[in-house]
């Protein structure tokens, strides 16, 4: 009896793919676009971007490996994705918390920004425009070669930041806008309707981020007159008497100036240089009041 040799390799080849299955998930092979993070807190939100990194290789980037007119998925592999902690504003325009893909369609001078509500796709393949949940213009810049496609945050304040994404001799950026001092004074609030009744350092810096940023002025008095009741410290007591100076009390702001000097020295572990500020600011208080 003759067998054929034809469906006993089949055989033998399926029987290979059935035992490597099983193996399969264990498999890990270097990507060439390699994965990156970028991570930012600006203010009191957290910036997220995650991207695969394509290199130049010594190609035609823009309108040929990445086309012109065409979305984009900002990146290799999977589409870039970037997450907001909190509601935002992009370039002017609000956006909400969440993680989105991030797509481009890029041209020869300005580019569209695309924040779609679908993340986790693979590149651009299954973009759906209905999902967009904003989309924005931005002009394209030159700048120095970047081999390795790299977003960064390269300009960052309490409440605002840049994105930048750079590739090849190109820049494109956009700004982000956060509440910032909104959600502090709105953390500062809860703080203080459950503070803890030895608590007089919560007290104490709920009041200052307030004087700080010329918020909430009469909760800040009472959140200051808060802490020094419960403990007098050289910090509350000079925060109170900044906020006399500002009120245009100079006489109350000397005493509890003068007060703060002499509890940051009985204390005995006050910083000299920051024992000599307030002397300082006293001097200037009582100079300015002989005037």
């Amino acid at each position: 009896m003759r067998f054929s040799r034809i469906p006993f390799l089949a055989v033998l080849v399926s029987a290979a793919l059935l035992a490597d299955a099983s193996h399969a998930a264990d498999l890990k092979l270097p990507r060439p676009s390699q994965k990156a993070q970028v991570m930012q807190t600006v203010g009191l939100t957290d910036v997220t971007i995650n991207y695969s990194r394509p290199g130049v290789k010594g190609r035609t980037i823009w309108g040929e490996l990445v086309p012109y007119d065409k979305v984009w998925r900002t990146g290799a592999n999977e589409a870039t994705d970037i997450t907001f902690s909190t509601d935002v504003k992009v370039n002017g325009q609000p956006l909400a918390a969440g993680t989105y893909s991030l797509h481009t369609i890029p041209t020869k001078s300005d580019w569209t920004v695309i924040f779609n509500k679908k993340a986790d796709q693979w590149g651009s393949y299954s973009y759906d425009q209905k999902e967009d949940a904003l989309r924005i213009q931005v002009k394209t810049q030159p700048h120095e070669m970047t081999e390795w496609m790299e977003f960064s945050l390269p300009n960052i304040a309490v409440d605002n930041a840049t994105v930048a994404l750079d590739w090849e001799k190109l820049r494109i950026a956009f700004d982000i806008q956060v509440e910032t001092v909104e959600h502090a004074l709105a953390s500062a609030r809860a703080a203080m309707a459950s503070l803890a009744a030895d608590d007089y350092n919560t007290a104490f810096r709920c009041a200052a981020f307030a004087f700080q940023n010329n918020v909430a002025p009469d909760e800040a008095r009472q959140w200051i007159d808060k802490s020094i009741s419960i403990k007098e410290t050289w910090l509350n007591l000079r925060t109170k008497a900044d906020m006399l100076a500002k009120d245009g009390k100079t006489a109350e702001a000397i005493q509890f100036g003068e007060k703060a000097i002499a509890v940051g020295k009985a204390a005995g572990d006050t910083p000299a240089e920051e024992i000599a500020k307030i002397e300082k600011q006293v001097a200037e208080w009582k100079k300015a009041k002989k005037s």
